[in-house]
């Protein structure tokens, strides 16, 4: 125990309690509309720590609540077979991203990560629902693919592009719920990956992680009893604002 609580030992109890505070709201988010505890981990930890470091802690309870999501709705080989061609693509441009890229410390990650969250809450907030065809999807969803590891082994966010291509693709809501969840835990592994090869994750890291995840277990519970008793898509609405204010926070300080 004491070598999972080090991580937190070094960080002070300010740091410590931004860690529970960040990971219990963000379970709570993904409880109630079913993603953003990634987003909303890189967003507010970046506010603090080096986003690499925030990359760490996420992904433990990233990988096993997002597992938890596909496992239901009795849709996962379909979409395997569907989707294989993108998920591919984001382990490979995530593999390439971090040749090229990278996390790391430098300000241009903590800009480039307040881009990608204004991006994102655009996106949410003003792009109409569109549909890709079966022809367009051969080649489109690879496209997305690869650019959804390139954004994920740079900034730790993997939603863009691949949540608007998904919704685009005329998907039941089980389905895209079992999807998303798909397309998640592979950027999450391959950034795991990515940050591993990068000296990055080690066994502290994967600790601290792992305690990471009561909160956003406790999170997610919570937010799936709101979700009972209050509007999903108001609450989205509020969410994709303050995420778009968080990412222009980190976008102009730097």
């Amino acid at each position: 125990m004491n070598t999972l609580l080090a991580f937190y030992q070094d960080l002070g109890p300010a740091l410590s309690l931004l860690v529970i505070g960040t990971f219990l709201v963000a379970g709570m988010i993904k409880g109630v509309i079913g993603l953003g505890l990634p987003t909303i981990a890189m967003g507010l930890l970046g506010l603090a720590m080096a986003p690499v470091q925030a990359a760490a802690l996420l992904i433990i309870p990233a990988t096993l609540t997002n597992l938890w999501q596909l496992a239901f709705g009795g849709h996962l080989r379909a979409l395997l077979v569907r989707l294989w061609p993108m998920l591919l693509a984001i382990f490979l441009g995530t593999g390439a991203g971090t040749l090229w890229l990278g996390i790391d410390e430098g300000q241009w990650v903590v800009r480039a990560l307040g881009a990608a969250l204004v991006l994102y809450a655009v996106s949410g907030l003003f792009l109409p629902t569109l549909r890709v065809g079966s022809r367009s999807e051969r080649w489109l969803g690879p496209l997305c693919g690869m650019l959804t590891g390139v954004i994920t082994s740079a900034t730790g966010v993997f939603v863009i592009p691949a949540v608007p291509y998904l919704q685009a693709l005329g998907l039941g809501k089980d389905q895209l719920v079992q999807a998303l969840g798909l397309s998640f835990t592979v950027s999450t592994l391959a950034l795991a990956g990515g940050l591993m090869w990068r000296g990055a994750l080690s066994g502290g890291e994967l600790g601290a992680s792992m305690l990471a995840l009561i909160p956003a277990v406790l999170g997610m519970l919570l937010g799936q009893w709101l979700r009972q008793r209050i509007s999903a898509v108001l609450f989205k609405r509020v969410f994709f604002i303050g995420l778009g204010l968080l990412g222009g926070h980190l976008l102009i300080s730097g």
